[in-house]
């Protein structure tokens, strides 16, 4: 059987790169590990960690298509965060202008939770541990 260990990392491909690196780094805190221009494929790529681990790759490439993500399509549902304070997460994101839903209990494990949107759409989810 395959061994694996975690989850490495993410990668988003982003259609606004200044944008994005704001609402990953300045909304959501993520930190800066590294940041690349790589001139021959017109795109940057950012490594972004969360309390030190290395969890996202936040690229940019010229006219990206649009992705496809409601009603549910196929692919990548949505990233998740997981949170002790779900309400203080919810009211800090509603300060940024996010939008975030109203908090809601999954009915099968009884966990909390709500979604916002990144600048391309993308579902985060904001889970209570």
């Amino acid at each position: 059987m395959l061994q694996l260990n975690k989850i490495h990392h993410i990668a988003i491909i982003c259609s606004d790169y200044p944008k994005s690196k704001q609402f990953y780094t300045q909304v959501l805190g993520l930190e800066v590990l590294r940041e690349v221009y790589r001139e021959a494929r017109q795109s940057y790529k950012l490594d972004l960690a969360l309390n030190g681990t290395y969890i996202v790759e936040l690229f940019s490439f010229p006219n990206p298509p649009k992705r496809v993500s409601r009603p549910e399509a196929s692919g990548l549902r949505h990233l998740a965060f997981e949170t002790d304070n779900l309400e203080g997460a919810r009211l800090f994101l509603l300060s940024q202008n996010t939008n975030p839903e109203e908090i809601r209990t999954d009915e099968y494990t009884g966990k909390r939770f709500f979604f916002i949107s990144d600048p391309d759409d993308l579902p985060i989810e904001f889970y209570q541990s």
